[in-house]
């Protein structure tokens, strides 16, 4: 903190005196918070965090948008029919700033953006996360089943929620939030294994072990042999859309989030 011991001391006694009462314990061996000393803490976090976020602000509105914009896709499908757009758009208006897309590793896209590896992931809805921010939708597409080649459901050409009552799909509990899972998994289908990339998933669903709800353009972005995409009907459209952190927003996400039309991910 480039102060002196002394000066740090006196700055303790003097918030001290001004609360009246106790903020530190200190020993010859440690130094931690009192309750009083948490209880202000926690009081003053949100303002200390709007602090640093509006001085971030000026500083991005100063320089202009630059550095790494990090974006990450549950899988290509998430991001829409017009991610790539988005994409070009935001770099047309922010030549300074790159950005570089990832696809998520199942499980992965959330924590990493809390903890600021990401700035911004492509995710499906609903997200009902008190610490995240839920931004434009990116897609809102029809429901798809992803089945063998020869599966039964395959020759009908299509699929319905009660179908799924004796399938198999993959686990993804804890890779995704449970308000999610349960729109992308819907029950009555079982859970087997566990959630690994789309080619891992379409391997195992070419091997005839699960079936995979997804959505229509899921064959647009992936192929596997022995694989076929049909739909599944008696479901309402799944959507995505940009979420990013509440606390980690910057001028660059709240831009790229600016070349997204509401509801229909194209550029704006």
């Amino acid at each position: 903190m480039y102060l002196s011991q002394s000066r740090v001391s006196q700055t303790i006694r003097a918030m001290e005196t001004r609360v009246g009462g106790r903020l530190f314990e200190r020993t010859s061996r440690r130094v931690r918070l009192t309750p009083l000393g948490e209880r202000l803490r926690d009081g003053l976090r949100p303002g200390f965090d709007q602090i640093h976020l509006a001085l971030a602000e000026a500083r991005e509105i100063a320089s202009g948008i630059t550095g790494e914009l990090r974006v990450s896709l549950l899988n290509f499908a998430a991001g829409g029919p017009s991610f790539s757009q988005v994409v070009r758009a935001f770099t047309t208006a922010h030549p300074g700033c790159e950005v570089v897309v990832y696809e998520a590793f199942p499980g992965e896209a959330l924590p990493r953006l809390r903890r600021g590896e990401l700035d911004a992931v492509a995710h499906w809805l609903p997200i009902r996360q008190p610490d995240l921010v839920v931004g434009p939708v990116l897609m809102r597409e029809e429901r798809a089943l992803a089945v063998r080649d020869g599966h039964p459901l395959a020759e009908r050409g299509y699929a319905t929620l009660e179908d799924l009552g004796g399938e198999h799909v993959i686990d993804a509990t804890g890779m995704l939030p449970p308000e999610t899972l349960e729109v992308v998994y819907p029950l009555p289908a079982r859970r087997r294994g566990a959630e690994g990339r789309m080619i891992e998933v379409l391997s195992l669903v070419a091997r005839g072990e699960i079936v995979h709800p997804t959505v229509a353009s899921l064959a647009d972005y992936y192929t596997h042999p022995g694989v076929r995409v049909i739909p599944l009907r008696g479901l309402p459209p799944l959507e995505s859309a940009l979420i990013w952190s509440a606390e980690r927003e910057t001028a660059a996400v709240r831009a790229f989030a600016s070349m997204v039309w509401p509801d229909t991910g194209s550029p704006s």
